[in-house]
C-alpha cells in the first residue's frame, strides 16, 4: 500500500523545507490570495509572478516533471469552463461562429477573462503544490492548528488522508477476489456484485473506524495534533516573509504610486 501521494518529497533538505509551517501557510496562502484579486489586465504583475514562483521552485528542490505532472491536474478541469467563456461573455466582437443551427460570437472581454481564470488557477496549484510537498502532512496541519483553524476539520482532514489509502487497499483486495472468482455473467448480475462490494467495504470502513477510535482512545488520545519536533518562528521565517514582502511591494510599485 503507497502512502506518500502529498508527502513524497516532504523530507528533502532545501530552504523551502526548513521553513516553519506556519511561514509557508501565510506566505502562500496570501500570495493567492494577492493573485486572485489582481487585475486581469495587468500581464506584467502575472509574468513576474511567474518569476517569483520559479524562484520559490528552484529553492524547494522538487523535481521540476513532478511540479509539472501537479500543475496539469487542474488544466482539465479549468479548461471545461475557460474554452467557453470567450463564447458567451457580451463584448467587443472578434469574429463570429456560424455552426448552421448555433450562431456565436467569440468576444475580446471573453478571451481576458478566460485568460484570467487560467492564469490565476495555475499560478495558484502551483504555490499550494509547493506548500504540501515541502511540508510533511502531520507538521502542516500542526501549522494549521496553531494558527486556529478548526480542530474537528483538521481532524477529519487527518484521518481521511490516512485512511483513504486504506480503504483503496481494502477495495482493491476485494476486487482481485471477485475477479478471481467470475465465472461471467450478465449485465445485471455483475451490477448486483458490485453493489454487494460496496456494501461491504461501506461495513469494513465502519468496523475499521471503530477500532481505530478504541485505540486511539486507549493510548490517550485527546483531540490534539502532536509531532515530535515543537515548531519555531525563527530568523530565517523573518527573513522569508520579509523577502516575499519586499518582492510584492517590487512587483506593485507602479499600482501603489
Amino acid at each position: 500500500m503507497e502512502h506518500s501521494f502529498l508527502d513524497k518529497y516532504s523530507e528533502r533538505a532545501s530552504f523551502l523545507h526548513s521553513l516553519d509551517p506556519r511561514t509557508k501557510i501565510i506566505s502562500f496562502i496570501g500570495l493567492v490570495v494577492l493573485i486572485v484579486i489582481t487585475p486581469p489586465r495587468e500581464f506584467i504583475i502575472f509574468a513576474q509572478y511567474a518569476l517569483m514562483l520559479s524562484g520559490l521552485v528552484i529553492l524547494s528542490r522538487l523535481p521540476l516533471l513532478f511540479m509539472l505532472k501537479r500543475t496539469l491536474l487542474v488544466i482539465p478541469f479549468v479548461l471545461t469552463i475557460v474554452l467557453f467563456i470567450p463564447f458567451f461573455k457580451e463584448g467587443q466582437t472578434i469574429f463570429i461562429l456560424n455552426l448552421g443551427l448555433v450562431k456565436t460570437r467569440l468576444t475580446y472581454e471573453g478571451i481576458i477573462i478566460a485568460w484570467n481564470v487560467l492564469a490565476k488557477s495555475v499560478l495558484s496549484v502551483v504555490l499550494l503544490t509547493l506548500l504540501v510537498s515541502t511540508t510533511r502532512f502531520a507538521v502542516l496541519l500542526k501549522g494549521l492548528e496553531c494558527l486556529k483553524f478548526p480542530r474537528v476539520l483538521l481532524m477529519l482532514v487527518s484521518f481521511m488522508y490516512r485512511y483513504l489509502f486504506v480503504l483503496i487497499d481494502e477495495a482493491e483486495r476485494m476486487q482481485r477476489a471477485r475477479t478471481a472468482r467470475w465465472f461471467g455473467g450478465y449485465l445485471w448480475r455483475q451490477i448486483k456484485v458490485i453493489g454487494n462490494l460496496i456494501a461491504l467495504l461501506f461495513i469494513r470502513s465502519y468496523e475499521r473506524a471503530e477500532c481505530v477510535y478504541a485505540a486511539m482512545l486507549a493510548r490517550g488520545f485527546d483531540g490534539n495534533i502532536r509531532i515530535i519536533n515543537d515548531l519555531r518562528f525563527n530568523l530565517r521565517d523573518a527573513g522569508f516573509i520579509t523577502t516575499v514582502l519586499l518582492v510584492l511591494i517590487i512587483i506593485w510599485r507602479h499600482t501603489l504610486l
